[in-house]
């Protein structure tokens, strides 16, 4: 596997780890690819965006799966209180889907999934949150040299 595609698939893992309850980190990896100059900065912001999308991806799925626990003591069966949640999360709470990249923004995309957020919107919100997070980081990078 030439050097690159290695440098790219090993920043994809980390990126899909890091979006994950995994305690990965993947800016590490990233600015030092960026810093060793062998792949361009487009398309490490492009890896890492794809791999932390999909990892949260993963948490918006097991939230989905959360639900099936509806009925027992973390969800109990009158669902009243779940459905309003719903619906304020649907209405306010989507938007904090954009601090996906935070510490701790990897619990927004698990509520989402429990939220029941369109697949779309989730998309949507997460990648710029996570991309926009990747552009930073490759600008903070270039400056700090």
């Amino acid at each position: 596997m030439p050097e690159a595609a290695a440098s790219l698939a090993g920043l994809f893992a980390a990126a899909f780890g890091a979006a994950t309850i995994l305690p990965f980190q993947s800016e590490i990896v990233f600015a030092g690819l960026q810093l060793r100059g062998t792949v361009s900065v487009g398309w490490l912001i492009a890896v890492a965006s794809l791999g932390n999308v999909l990892g949260a991806a993963v948490n918006y799925a097991l939230g989905l799966g959360a639900e099936r626990f509806r009925g027992t003591r973390w969800f109990p069966a009158d669902s009243r209180a779940l459905d309003r949640a719903q619906r304020w999360w649907g209405r306010w709470g989507v938007w904090t889907l954009l601090l996906s990249w935070a510490p701790f923004g990897d619990a927004f995309t698990v509520v989402a999934g429990l939220m029941r957020t369109p697949i779309w919107l989730f998309v949507v919100l997460v990648t710029i949150a996570k991309t926009g997070r990747y552009a930073v980081l490759a600008w903070a990078t270039a400056a700090a040299t």
